[in-house]
């Protein structure tokens, strides 16, 4: 009897090893384009807000691909050897790296532009996997990207759209691109950079093709490249639309997207919910639902356009 007590109270006194155990520390694997910056703060924030700080119930471990398609798939490797509880990528290729190195660590995507057509859950409803997590669905908003900048710059007719041929998010965009042209009687040309080093070269391909507008698809390496991408296209006499605001505010023209550090945030209460048990399977992919509209006026008067009233008034923001 006096065994049976003292195995009680041992079992008693134990810490627990589920949701809630005190001194439990968590480790999270995060890969991103570059060190640092608001996407990774607005993680935390996200984190924070829900009881968790880094250095005492969690371990953030960061990576940085530094936006190269080369560099994910060693850096998702790493991460996992090290056994972490969750893994956050961000875009497409960041989500097959993760997918490719492994089948049972729960990956929580962020601002992936076609989950389903990547091949990375079964549908949005239900993931089926181990992946879950936000998309963009940026492949739906090209038809807005090219409205926005007909209105802008009516003359142009005759648009570049620039994608990287590495990122398989972009097959669905461009073959969305070349609807919403045909849609708006616009001219495309497609034009590839795969590398940072790729780009001049591209700007010569646009020049000799004389094309008269330029449309940014949605990239880590192109998101990195954004102030070289705008003052190329600035120097070419190029009126630019892109899929994230950053880009605007870089010196492009204009951007039409949802806001790419919201889902960051967001991708916190995903972090949550798996560490409190869920199954990346059950977790619905959530969708955008606001969109904003950025005008840069300052590139506008550089290119020698004036913006219509109409548009500008449906801006989000205005960069003077």
């Amino acid at each position: 009897m006096l065994r049976l007590l003292l195995v009680l109270i041992l079992v008693t006194l134990t810490p627990l090893t589920t949701e809630g155990q005190p001194g439990k520390v968590w480790r999270i694997g995060f890969i991103g384009d570059f060190p640092g910056g608001p996407l990774i703060q607005a993680f935390e924030q996200g984190l924070r807000e829900l009881g968790y700080v880094d250095g005492q119930n969690i371990v953030i471990e960061y990576r940085s691909a530094g936006g190269t398609v080369e560099r994910r798939p060693p850096l998702v490797a790493e991460l996992a050897r090290l056994k972490v509880d969750v893994l956050v990528v961000g875009l497409t290729q960041g989500a097959l790296a993760a997918k490719n190195a492994t089948t049972t660590i729960p990956i929580v995507m962020v601002n992936v532009a076609d989950p389903v057509e990547s091949g990375l859950v079964a549908s949005l409803a239900r993931p089926g996997g181990n992946i879950t997590g936000l998309s963009r669905l940026t492949p739906e908003l090209i038809g807005k990207n090219l409205e926005f900048m007909k209105v802008a710059a009516p003359r142009a007719i005759r648009v570049a759209v620039l994608s990287n041929p590495t990122n398989p998010g972009h097959l669905a965009m461009v073959r969305n691109s070349k609807r919403a042209a045909e849609r708006l009687g616009l001219e495309l040309r497609i034009v590839g950079a795969g590398a940072q080093n790729e780009l001049e070269g591209v700007f010569s391909i646009m020049a000799r093709e004389r094309v008269s507008a330029l449309l940014v698809l949605a990239d880590g390496m192109f998101w990195v490249q954004r102030t070289r991408i705008a003052d190329l296209a600035l120097k070419n006499r190029l009126p630019s639309t892109f899929q994230n605001s950053e880009h605007a505010e870089a010196g492009g023209l204009m951007s039409y997207a949802p806001n790419s550090i919201a889902p960051y945030h967001r991708a916190a209460a995903y972090v949550d919910k798996i560490l409190k048990g869920a199954k990346p399977a059950d977790l619905p992919v959530e969708q955008p639902t606001k969109f904003e509209l950025v005008i840069n006026l300052k590139t506008a008067r550089a290119l020698g356009l004036t913006i219509p009233p109409s548009l500008l008034l449906r801006a989000d923001h205005v960069i003077e």
